[in-house]
């Protein structure tokens, strides 16, 4: 098949595949997924609010839990709060006097997920702050925050890498890394693309790839916010 006509047909099979992808989801969500006033309601406010359509799915939301729970996370990173709805589902599975760091670069996002997480009854166990990434993690440093149980890193992707680095540095034995958005479609494996993203996101790998401290794997995901992916990796040492 010419490239142009295997290209075409990549482009159909992927508008077919996505009604049903979403399909699965609502079917997924609806059985295993109760209603839940408090996501419903951050959802309606971040939308309100202007804010970019980029929060997780409800599923990954509890994929998320899950993993807090799972793991025994104590002490929590995320880094990318946007309007706090994946810290209202991690800081729900925090055991008692657990606590989680979210960082958020724009004051506006910060605000709404302040208010979230108020409404939803978990402000006291998130300590919101607002600035640039790379400027608070080593503030965090500084501050003997961590180390930290679980890492999630959902920011700009073109900064993975350090975070990343910060990641290993925030870390102990046995601390779980969760990096999203890594497959950015498919386009993870164009290595000319000259989006930043996407070269942000390759040289993450790299790093990952080559650092003796992890262990690590990745896994493409289809549902209602597309074709995308992650990646975990734990700290072995």
């Amino acid at each position: 098949m010419a490239p142009r006509k295997a290209a075409s047909a990549v482009r159909q099979n992927y508008k077919v595949a996505q009604p049903k992808w979403k399909a699965v989801d609502r079917y997924f969500g609806d059985l295993l997924l109760p209603a839940d006033a408090e996501l419903e309601a951050a959802l309606r406010a971040n939308r309100a609010a202007g804010l970019p359509a980029i929060d997780v799915s409800p599923l990954q939301g509890k994929f998320l839990h899950l993993l807090v729970r799972m793991t025994g996370a104590r002490r929590v990173l995320e880094i990318g709060t946007l309007g706090g709805y994946s810290t209202i589902c991690m800081a729900r599975a925090l055991p008692k006097g657990g606590r989680i760091v979210t960082l958020e670069y724009e004051p506006r996002h910060a605000g709404v997920a302040r208010a979230n997480l108020r409404n939803a009854g978990l402000l006291k166990r998130v300590d919101l702050r607002v600035g640039r990434a790379l400027d608070l993690l080593p503030v965090l440093a500084a501050e003997r925050a961590g180390p930290f149980d679980l890492i999630f890193i959902d920011a700009d992707k073109e900064n993975n890498p350090q975070y990343l680095d910060w990641a290993l540095k925030l870390a102990r034995r046995g601390t779980v890394i969760f990096v999203d958005n890594v497959v950015r479609d498919g386009k993870v494996v164009d290595a000319k693309s000259k989006d930043k993203d996407i070269q942000g996101t390759r040289r993450m790998f790299d790093r990952m790839a080559a650092e003796p401290r992890l262990s690590a794997t990745a896994l493409q995901n289809v549902g209602v916010k597309g074709y995308d992916g992650f990646a975990l990796a734990v700290v072995l040492r």
